[in-house]
């Protein structure tokens, strides 16, 4: 059996596949510039991959508070949990980045939502440093 012959469907959804590939990895790597330059063209803020993690939850998970604050400023949703039902603001609990806690609490972003939620989290994790970013106090 030879190749399947590829037509202009296939180049289509292949050039999209990796657009979106693209996108993706701009927001783990924290490359605002050039992500805001595909969203400002018109890719959806609120994206997400297959495994349900959006833009705004692989920004913050990776630690990159700026290019948190510009998908914000973009309209996504920070309380947009993944497939595991995890949400940006409990990933970024997790990973300790304080910046990111600190942008997604401004912009809203909901403490007790999630499967672990971002109090749970902080507090299986020793993460007391960031209960006062959550707006909860420390449990003695």
């Amino acid at each position: 059996m030879g190749a399947q012959p590829t037509g202009p469907a296939d180049e289509g959804e292949e050039r999209a596949l990796e657009l979106a590939h693209r996108v993706f990895e701009h927001a783990r790597q924290g490359r605002t510039r050039e992500l805001c330059g595909y969203l400002d063209a018109g890719v959806p803020v609120n994206s997400s991959d297959s495994e349900g993690n959006t833009l705004v939850m692989l920004a913050a998970y990776h630690g990159h508070a700026r290019t948190v604050l510009a998908l914000l400023e973009r309209g996504a949703d920070p309380d947009r949990t993944n497939a595991r039902g995890q949400t940006p603001l409990a990933g970024a609990v997790f990973k300790g980045e304080r910046d990111v806690v600190a942008a997604l609490v401004a912009a809203d972003a909901d403490p007790y939502l999630g499967t672990p939620n971002a109090l749970e989290s902080a507090r299986f994790f020793g993460r007391t440093d960031l209960l006062d970013l959550l707006e909860v106090p420390e449990q003695d």
